[in-house]
Protein backbone atom coordinates (compact mmCIF):
# COMPACT_ATOMS: atom_id res chain seq x y z
CA UNK A 1 0.00 0.00 0.00
CA UNK A 2 1.33 3.60 -0.84
CA UNK A 3 1.78 5.88 2.08
CA UNK A 4 -0.12 9.15 2.42
CA UNK A 5 1.67 12.21 1.57
CA UNK A 6 1.20 14.83 3.46
CA UNK A 7 0.23 16.92 0.45
CA UNK A 8 -2.39 14.35 -0.52
CA UNK A 9 -3.78 14.68 3.21
CA UNK A 10 -4.40 18.37 2.63
CA UNK A 11 -6.86 17.32 -0.83
CA UNK A 12 -8.18 15.22 1.61
CA UNK A 13 -8.69 17.58 4.10
CA UNK A 14 -10.36 20.14 1.91
CA UNK A 15 -13.39 17.46 1.80
CA UNK A 16 -13.77 18.68 5.54
CA UNK A 17 -13.78 22.34 4.33
CA UNK A 18 -16.36 21.98 2.32
CA UNK A 19 -18.93 20.53 4.07
CA UNK A 20 -17.90 22.70 7.41
CA UNK A 21 -19.20 25.53 5.14
CA UNK A 22 -22.72 23.92 5.24
CA UNK A 23 -22.44 22.71 8.56
CA UNK A 24 -21.73 26.57 9.20
CA UNK A 25 -24.80 27.94 7.53
CA UNK A 26 -27.14 25.85 9.15
CA UNK A 27 -25.40 25.91 12.66
CA UNK A 28 -25.36 29.75 12.44
CA UNK A 29 -28.08 31.10 10.72
CA UNK A 30 -30.64 28.83 10.62
CA UNK A 31 -32.69 30.09 14.11
CA UNK A 32 -31.58 33.75 12.92
CA UNK A 33 -33.31 33.33 10.04
CA UNK A 34 -36.23 31.64 10.90
CA UNK A 35 -36.79 33.14 14.60
CA UNK A 36 -36.02 36.67 14.48
CA UNK A 37 -35.59 39.07 17.25
CA UNK A 38 -37.60 42.79 16.70
CA UNK A 39 -35.07 44.61 15.57
CA UNK A 40 -34.02 42.27 13.17
CA UNK A 41 -38.12 42.45 11.84
CA UNK A 42 -37.85 46.07 12.27
CA UNK A 43 -34.47 45.93 9.49
CA UNK A 44 -36.85 43.37 6.79
CA UNK A 45 -36.60 40.26 8.31
CA UNK A 46 -39.81 38.24 8.05
CA UNK A 47 -40.83 35.69 10.48
CA UNK A 48 -41.54 33.00 7.81
CA UNK A 49 -42.73 30.11 9.90
CA UNK A 50 -45.18 30.65 12.72
CA UNK A 51 -43.78 32.34 15.82
CA UNK A 52 -43.62 31.63 19.67
CA UNK A 53 -44.98 28.37 21.74
CA UNK A 54 -46.58 25.58 20.08
CA UNK A 55 -46.28 22.71 22.40
CA UNK A 56 -45.57 22.14 26.30
CA UNK A 57 -43.13 25.60 25.76
CA UNK A 58 -41.49 24.23 23.01
CA UNK A 59 -41.03 26.55 19.38
CA UNK A 60 -41.91 24.72 15.91
CA UNK A 61 -38.27 25.81 14.62
CA UNK A 62 -37.15 23.75 17.83
CA UNK A 63 -39.50 20.93 17.28
CA UNK A 64 -38.42 20.65 13.97
CA UNK A 65 -34.36 21.22 14.21
CA UNK A 66 -34.80 18.62 17.21
CA UNK A 67 -36.75 15.87 14.90
CA UNK A 68 -33.65 16.58 11.93
CA UNK A 69 -31.28 16.00 14.27
CA UNK A 70 -32.51 12.40 15.44
CA UNK A 71 -33.38 11.22 12.17
CA UNK A 72 -29.62 12.21 11.53
CA UNK A 73 -28.42 10.36 14.28
CA UNK A 74 -30.59 7.68 13.38
CA UNK A 75 -29.46 7.44 9.77
CA UNK A 76 -25.53 7.42 11.16
CA UNK A 77 -25.59 3.88 11.89
CA UNK A 78 -26.91 2.67 8.82
CA UNK A 79 -25.10 4.70 6.47
CA UNK A 80 -21.65 3.62 8.55
CA UNK A 81 -23.06 0.24 8.53
CA UNK A 82 -23.52 0.68 4.40
CA UNK A 83 -20.09 2.01 4.31
CA UNK A 84 -18.25 -0.55 5.94
CA UNK A 85 -19.70 -3.35 3.70
CA UNK A 86 -19.15 -1.61 0.65
CA UNK A 87 -17.59 -3.52 -2.18
CA UNK A 88 -17.44 -0.51 -4.61
CA UNK A 89 -14.15 -0.67 -6.79
CA UNK A 90 -13.45 2.47 -5.82
CA UNK A 91 -12.77 1.94 -2.09
CA UNK A 92 -15.46 1.52 1.16
CA UNK A 93 -15.87 5.57 1.25
CA UNK A 94 -15.20 7.81 -1.58
CA UNK A 95 -18.47 6.65 -3.30
CA UNK A 96 -20.97 7.47 -0.68
CA UNK A 97 -18.29 11.01 -1.20
CA UNK A 98 -19.17 11.16 -4.65
CA UNK A 99 -22.89 10.83 -4.53
CA UNK A 100 -23.52 12.93 -1.56
CA UNK A 101 -21.66 16.43 -2.30
CA UNK A 102 -23.75 18.05 -4.64
CA UNK A 103 -27.42 17.24 -3.32
CA UNK A 104 -26.14 18.01 0.35
CA UNK A 105 -25.13 21.89 -1.07
CA UNK A 106 -28.53 21.93 -3.12
CA UNK A 107 -30.53 21.21 0.05
CA UNK A 108 -28.66 23.13 2.11
CA UNK A 109 -29.75 26.53 0.06
CA UNK A 110 -33.37 25.06 0.12
CA UNK A 111 -33.33 24.96 3.43
CA UNK A 112 -33.20 29.21 3.56
CA UNK A 113 -36.01 29.31 0.51
CA UNK A 114 -39.39 28.57 2.27
CA UNK A 115 -41.85 30.07 -0.60
CA UNK A 116 -44.96 30.40 0.83
CA UNK A 117 -46.44 33.44 2.54
CA UNK A 118 -44.72 34.71 6.08
CA UNK A 119 -45.92 32.91 9.16
CA UNK A 120 -47.65 29.79 6.55
CA UNK A 121 -47.50 26.68 8.25
CA UNK A 122 -46.91 25.22 4.59
CA UNK A 123 -43.27 27.11 5.47
CA UNK A 124 -43.07 25.01 8.49
CA UNK A 125 -43.48 21.96 6.42
CA UNK A 126 -40.84 23.16 3.90
CA UNK A 127 -38.53 23.25 6.52
CA UNK A 128 -39.28 19.99 8.20
CA UNK A 129 -38.89 18.31 4.45
CA UNK A 130 -35.60 20.32 3.57
CA UNK A 131 -34.47 19.81 7.17
CA UNK A 132 -34.09 16.16 7.28
CA UNK A 133 -32.82 15.82 3.66
CA UNK A 134 -29.73 18.36 5.43
CA UNK A 135 -29.45 16.09 7.70
CA UNK A 136 -29.48 12.86 5.38
CA UNK A 137 -26.98 13.84 3.12
CA UNK A 138 -24.52 15.50 4.97
CA UNK A 139 -24.75 12.00 6.97
CA UNK A 140 -23.79 10.49 3.50
CA UNK A 141 -20.76 12.57 3.05
CA UNK A 142 -19.80 13.07 6.79
CA UNK A 143 -19.74 9.40 8.05
CA UNK A 144 -17.47 7.52 5.38
CA UNK A 145 -15.75 10.60 5.29
CA UNK A 146 -14.60 10.74 8.99
CA UNK A 147 -14.03 6.50 9.10
CA UNK A 148 -12.20 7.15 5.73
CA UNK A 149 -9.56 9.63 8.03
CA UNK A 150 -9.08 7.27 10.58
CA UNK A 151 -8.13 4.42 8.19
CA UNK A 152 -5.75 6.59 5.90
CA UNK A 153 -3.36 6.93 9.35
CA UNK A 154 -1.69 4.13 9.83
CA UNK A 155 -0.28 5.17 13.37
CA UNK A 156 -1.24 7.38 16.25
CA UNK A 157 0.83 10.49 14.68
CA UNK A 158 0.04 10.46 11.18
CA UNK A 159 -3.49 10.03 12.44
CA UNK A 160 -2.89 13.36 14.53
CA UNK A 161 -1.35 15.04 11.21
CA UNK A 162 -4.71 14.46 9.55
CA UNK A 163 -6.52 15.52 12.53
CA UNK A 164 -4.90 18.55 13.01
CA UNK A 165 -5.13 19.47 8.67
CA UNK A 166 -8.76 18.67 8.78
CA UNK A 167 -9.99 20.28 11.89
CA UNK A 168 -8.07 23.79 10.47
CA UNK A 169 -10.12 23.62 7.26
CA UNK A 170 -13.16 22.81 9.30
CA UNK A 171 -12.19 26.00 10.97
CA UNK A 172 -11.85 27.93 7.86
CA UNK A 173 -15.13 26.61 6.46
CA UNK A 174 -16.80 27.55 9.63
CA UNK A 175 -15.66 30.68 9.34
CA UNK A 176 -16.33 31.60 5.62
CA UNK A 177 -20.10 30.79 6.66
CA UNK A 178 -19.69 33.62 8.99
CA UNK A 179 -18.69 36.02 5.99
CA UNK A 180 -22.24 35.54 4.92
CA UNK A 181 -23.39 38.60 6.70
CA UNK A 182 -20.58 40.53 4.34
CA UNK A 183 -22.16 39.03 1.64
CA UNK A 184 -26.17 39.62 2.25
CA UNK A 185 -25.33 43.50 3.22
CA UNK A 186 -23.71 43.95 -0.22
CA UNK A 187 -26.76 42.76 -2.06
CA UNK A 188 -28.96 44.91 0.48
CA UNK A 189 -27.28 47.66 -0.61
CA UNK A 190 -27.60 46.82 -4.22
CA UNK A 191 -31.30 47.46 -3.50
CA UNK A 192 -32.32 43.58 -3.01
CA UNK A 193 -34.54 42.71 0.09
CA UNK A 194 -32.88 41.65 3.47
CA UNK A 195 -34.61 37.38 2.47
CA UNK A 196 -33.62 37.89 -1.10
CA UNK A 197 -29.70 38.93 -0.53
CA UNK A 198 -29.39 36.64 2.50
CA UNK A 199 -30.34 33.71 0.36
CA UNK A 200 -28.07 34.78 -2.44
CA UNK A 201 -25.46 34.76 0.02
CA UNK A 202 -25.66 31.13 1.02
CA UNK A 203 -26.27 30.12 -2.49
CA UNK A 204 -22.77 31.26 -3.22
CA UNK A 205 -21.12 29.79 -0.39
CA UNK A 206 -23.08 26.52 -0.87
CA UNK A 207 -21.20 26.56 -4.46
CA UNK A 208 -18.12 27.03 -2.66
CA UNK A 209 -18.69 24.56 -0.30
CA UNK A 210 -19.25 21.86 -2.92
CA UNK A 211 -16.18 22.37 -4.76
CA UNK A 212 -14.41 21.75 -1.61
CA UNK A 213 -16.39 18.49 -1.08
CA UNK A 214 -15.17 16.98 -4.28
CA UNK A 215 -11.46 17.66 -3.24
CA UNK A 216 -10.84 13.85 -1.41
CA UNK A 217 -13.16 12.36 -4.59
CA UNK A 218 -10.36 13.71 -7.28
CA UNK A 219 -7.13 13.21 -5.17
CA UNK A 220 -7.46 10.34 -3.13
CA UNK A 221 -7.52 6.95 -4.50
CA UNK A 222 -8.99 5.19 -1.58
CA UNK A 223 -7.71 1.50 -2.61
CA UNK A 224 -4.16 2.91 -2.94
CA UNK A 225 -4.09 3.25 0.26
CA UNK A 226 -6.27 1.65 2.32
CA UNK A 227 -7.04 -2.35 2.52
CA UNK A 228 -9.99 -3.06 4.69
CA UNK A 229 -11.88 -6.02 4.47
CA UNK A 230 -15.88 -4.93 4.13
CA UNK A 231 -17.83 -6.25 7.54
CA UNK A 232 -20.46 -8.94 7.25
CA UNK A 233 -22.17 -7.67 10.44
CA UNK A 234 -25.57 -6.02 10.30
CA UNK A 235 -25.84 -2.26 11.48
CA UNK A 236 -27.10 -3.19 14.80
CA UNK A 237 -24.53 -6.14 15.37
CA UNK A 238 -22.09 -3.55 14.39
CA UNK A 239 -23.35 -0.57 16.70
CA UNK A 240 -23.91 -2.91 19.45
CA UNK A 241 -20.58 -4.61 19.41
CA UNK A 242 -18.78 -0.79 19.20
CA UNK A 243 -20.89 0.02 22.46
CA UNK A 244 -19.68 -2.37 24.27
CA UNK A 245 -16.01 -0.58 24.75
CA UNK A 246 -16.71 0.91 27.79
CA UNK A 247 -14.24 3.55 27.12
CA UNK A 248 -16.08 4.72 23.84
CA UNK A 249 -19.12 4.82 25.42
CA UNK A 250 -17.45 7.41 28.54
CA UNK A 251 -16.41 9.13 25.77
CA UNK A 252 -19.22 9.83 24.05
CA UNK A 253 -21.23 10.38 27.20
CA UNK A 254 -19.12 13.30 28.10
CA UNK A 255 -19.22 14.26 24.45
CA UNK A 256 -23.37 14.67 24.39
CA UNK A 257 -22.47 17.02 27.30
CA UNK A 258 -20.08 19.03 25.30
CA UNK A 259 -22.12 19.68 21.91
CA UNK A 260 -25.56 20.24 24.16
CA UNK A 261 -23.45 22.77 25.24
CA UNK A 262 -21.69 24.12 22.55
CA UNK A 263 -24.61 23.73 19.75
CA UNK A 264 -26.57 26.13 22.26
CA UNK A 265 -23.38 28.45 22.36
CA UNK A 266 -22.83 28.73 19.09
CA UNK A 267 -26.07 28.79 17.77
CA UNK A 268 -26.82 31.52 20.16
CA UNK A 269 -23.41 33.23 18.76
CA UNK A 270 -25.25 36.06 16.42
CA UNK A 271 -27.64 36.97 19.34
CA UNK A 272 -24.74 37.49 21.79
CA UNK A 273 -22.87 39.91 19.37
CA UNK A 274 -26.42 42.02 18.22
CA UNK A 275 -28.26 41.44 21.69
CA UNK A 276 -26.00 41.82 24.67
CA UNK A 277 -22.95 43.35 23.13
CA UNK A 278 -25.39 45.59 21.09
CA UNK A 279 -22.95 45.72 18.14
CA UNK A 280 -23.59 45.83 14.35
CA UNK A 281 -24.29 42.16 12.94
CA UNK A 282 -21.29 42.35 10.74
CA UNK A 283 -19.37 42.27 13.99
CA UNK A 284 -19.85 38.11 14.02
CA UNK A 285 -18.07 37.94 11.17
CA UNK A 286 -15.02 40.01 12.41
CA UNK A 287 -15.24 38.05 16.08
CA UNK A 288 -15.38 34.64 14.60
CA UNK A 289 -12.88 35.15 12.36
CA UNK A 290 -11.01 36.99 14.77
CA UNK A 291 -11.32 33.67 16.96
CA UNK A 292 -10.72 31.59 14.14
CA UNK A 293 -7.69 32.90 13.25
CA UNK A 294 -6.15 33.01 17.10
CA UNK A 295 -6.81 29.27 17.14
CA UNK A 296 -4.54 28.53 14.78
CA UNK A 297 -1.90 30.20 16.19
CA UNK A 298 -2.56 27.32 18.79
CA UNK A 299 -2.03 24.36 16.58
CA UNK A 300 1.16 23.78 16.64
CA UNK A 301 1.31 24.02 20.46
CA UNK A 302 -1.31 21.46 20.79
CA UNK A 303 0.50 18.88 19.16
CA UNK A 304 3.44 19.25 21.03
CA UNK A 305 1.88 19.75 24.74
CA UNK A 306 -0.50 16.67 23.86
CA UNK A 307 2.48 14.56 23.19
CA UNK A 308 3.68 15.35 26.51
CA UNK A 309 0.25 15.40 28.50
CA UNK A 310 -1.48 13.34 26.47
CA UNK A 311 -4.84 13.95 24.70
CA UNK A 312 -7.37 13.42 27.92
CA UNK A 313 -5.36 16.18 29.62
CA UNK A 314 -5.72 18.94 26.90
CA UNK A 315 -9.31 18.02 25.97
CA UNK A 316 -10.26 18.49 29.93
CA UNK A 317 -8.20 21.61 29.98
CA UNK A 318 -10.28 22.41 26.62
CA UNK A 319 -13.52 21.96 28.73
CA UNK A 320 -13.11 23.92 31.48
CA UNK A 321 -11.92 26.87 29.30
CA UNK A 322 -14.95 26.75 27.61
CA UNK A 323 -16.69 26.82 30.73
CA UNK A 324 -15.14 29.77 31.73
CA UNK A 325 -16.02 31.12 28.36
CA UNK A 326 -19.64 30.31 28.41
CA UNK A 327 -19.81 32.06 31.68
CA UNK A 328 -18.21 35.23 30.56
CA UNK A 329 -20.44 35.33 27.66
CA UNK A 330 -23.20 35.45 30.19
CA UNK A 331 -22.12 38.81 31.49
CA UNK A 332 -21.29 40.85 28.29
CA UNK A 333 -23.20 43.89 28.20
CA UNK A 334 -23.51 44.35 31.70
CA UNK A 335 -20.18 45.36 32.35
CA UNK A 336 -18.48 48.97 31.88
CA UNK A 337 -16.11 47.65 29.25
CA UNK A 338 -16.66 48.85 25.72
CA UNK A 339 -19.07 46.09 23.79
CA UNK A 340 -15.76 45.81 21.36
CA UNK A 341 -13.29 44.97 24.93
CA UNK A 342 -15.80 42.48 25.60
CA UNK A 343 -16.10 40.26 22.42
CA UNK A 344 -12.53 40.55 22.18
CA UNK A 345 -12.05 38.76 25.38
CA UNK A 346 -14.54 35.98 24.38
CA UNK A 347 -12.70 35.27 21.27
CA UNK A 348 -9.30 35.29 23.41
CA UNK A 349 -10.94 32.82 25.87
CA UNK A 350 -12.87 30.57 23.15
CA UNK A 351 -9.89 30.51 20.59
CA UNK A 352 -7.54 27.75 22.41
CA UNK A 353 -10.23 25.29 23.44
CA UNK A 354 -11.82 25.53 19.98
CA UNK A 355 -8.15 24.54 18.69
CA UNK A 356 -8.13 21.52 21.18
CA UNK A 357 -11.78 20.25 20.58
CA UNK A 358 -11.19 21.08 16.84
CA UNK A 359 -8.24 18.00 16.85
CA UNK A 360 -8.08 15.75 19.51
CA UNK A 361 -12.20 14.16 20.14
CA UNK A 362 -11.89 13.07 16.41
CA UNK A 363 -7.91 11.56 17.17
CA UNK A 364 -9.35 9.82 20.52
CA UNK A 365 -12.07 8.05 18.37
CA UNK A 366 -9.28 6.65 15.75
CA UNK A 367 -7.58 5.36 18.29
CA UNK A 368 -10.40 3.73 20.31
CA UNK A 369 -11.56 2.30 16.86
CA UNK A 370 -7.87 0.85 16.23
CA UNK A 371 -7.33 -0.36 19.73
CA UNK A 372 -10.73 -2.73 19.17
CA UNK A 373 -9.52 -3.74 16.02
CA UNK A 374 -6.14 -4.90 17.35
CA UNK A 375 -8.50 -6.85 20.44
CA UNK A 376 -11.38 -7.72 17.52
CA UNK A 377 -9.49 -8.45 14.20
CA UNK A 378 -12.62 -6.06 12.76
CA UNK A 379 -12.78 -2.59 11.10
CA UNK A 380 -15.51 -1.26 12.41
CA UNK A 381 -13.74 3.04 11.71
CA UNK A 382 -17.22 3.94 10.02
CA UNK A 383 -19.19 2.42 13.14
CA UNK A 384 -17.21 4.46 15.40
CA UNK A 385 -17.40 6.86 14.06
CA UNK A 386 -21.35 7.05 13.15
CA UNK A 387 -21.95 5.85 16.64
CA UNK A 388 -20.11 9.20 17.85
CA UNK A 389 -22.22 11.20 15.80
CA UNK A 390 -25.13 9.37 16.55
CA UNK A 391 -24.24 10.54 20.39
CA UNK A 392 -23.69 13.80 19.80
CA UNK A 393 -26.00 14.82 17.15
CA UNK A 394 -28.88 13.71 20.07
CA UNK A 395 -27.37 16.15 22.23
CA UNK A 396 -27.53 18.68 19.53
CA UNK A 397 -31.13 18.00 19.37
CA UNK A 398 -31.53 18.73 22.59
CA UNK A 399 -29.71 21.86 22.45
CA UNK A 400 -31.84 23.10 19.78
CA UNK A 401 -35.27 21.93 21.65
CA UNK A 402 -32.85 24.03 24.85
CA UNK A 403 -31.95 26.82 23.00
CA UNK A 404 -35.46 27.91 21.29
CA UNK A 405 -37.13 27.65 23.91
CA UNK A 406 -34.79 29.34 26.95
CA UNK A 407 -34.05 32.08 24.34
CA UNK A 408 -37.62 33.07 24.00
CA UNK A 409 -38.10 33.52 28.21
CA UNK A 410 -39.37 36.29 29.01
CA UNK A 411 -41.21 37.15 25.40
CA UNK A 412 -44.14 36.51 23.77
CA UNK A 413 -42.23 34.20 20.93
CA UNK A 414 -39.13 36.44 19.47
CA UNK A 415 -36.15 35.78 21.03
CA UNK A 416 -34.89 38.12 24.32
CA UNK A 417 -32.00 39.51 26.28
CA UNK A 418 -32.50 37.56 29.36
CA UNK A 419 -33.49 34.32 27.27
CA UNK A 420 -29.99 34.83 25.95
CA UNK A 421 -27.81 35.05 28.76
CA UNK A 422 -29.60 31.95 30.47
CA UNK A 423 -28.30 29.87 27.24
CA UNK A 424 -25.14 31.00 27.72
CA UNK A 425 -25.13 29.89 31.52
CA UNK A 426 -26.59 26.71 30.80
CA UNK A 427 -24.10 26.37 28.02
CA UNK A 428 -21.38 26.92 30.82
CA UNK A 429 -22.89 24.48 32.82
CA UNK A 430 -22.81 21.41 30.41
CA UNK A 431 -19.16 22.09 29.02
CA UNK A 432 -18.32 21.68 32.86
CA UNK A 433 -20.40 18.39 33.49
CA UNK A 434 -19.24 16.88 30.02
CA UNK A 435 -15.63 17.05 31.59
CA UNK A 436 -16.16 15.41 34.42
CA UNK A 437 -17.50 12.55 32.63
CA UNK A 438 -14.08 12.40 30.85
CA UNK A 439 -12.43 12.09 33.84
CA UNK A 440 -13.19 8.31 33.89
CA UNK A 441 -11.90 7.51 30.11
CA UNK A 442 -8.80 5.09 30.43
CA UNK A 443 -6.15 6.62 28.03
CA UNK A 444 -3.47 4.40 28.98
CA UNK A 445 -5.20 1.33 28.42
CA UNK A 446 -6.16 2.65 24.85
CA UNK A 447 -2.42 3.54 23.91
CA UNK A 448 -0.59 0.57 25.42
CA UNK A 449 -3.08 -1.45 23.17
CA UNK A 450 -1.93 0.35 20.15
CA UNK A 451 1.60 0.70 20.91
CA UNK A 452 1.62 -3.33 21.86
CA UNK A 453 0.25 -4.03 18.24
Amino acid sequence: MKKLTKSRMWMFAIGQFGYAILSGLIGSWLVYFYQPTEDLIAEGQIPLIPQGSILFGLTLLGLITAAGRIFDAVTDPMIASMSDKCKSKNGRRIPFLKAAAIPLALVTVLVFSAPFAAGSTANGVWLFITVALYYLFITAYCTPYTALYAELGSTPEERMYCSTAISLTFIVGTAVAYVAPYLWGIFIGMGFTRIVSIRIALTILAVIAAIGMFFPVFFIKEKDYVEAKPIESTALQSLGATFKNRDFRIFVASDIFYWIGLTMFQTGLPFFVTTLMKLDESWNTILFVGMTALSLVFYVPINGFTGKFGKKKMVLFAFLTFTVTFAFTSITGLLSLSPVVQGILVVVLGSLPMAIFGILPQAMVADVAEYEANQTGENRQGMFFAARTFCFKLGQSIAMLLFTSLSTIGGSGATTEGGVRIVAVASAVLCLLGGLILLKFNEKKISAGIAKK
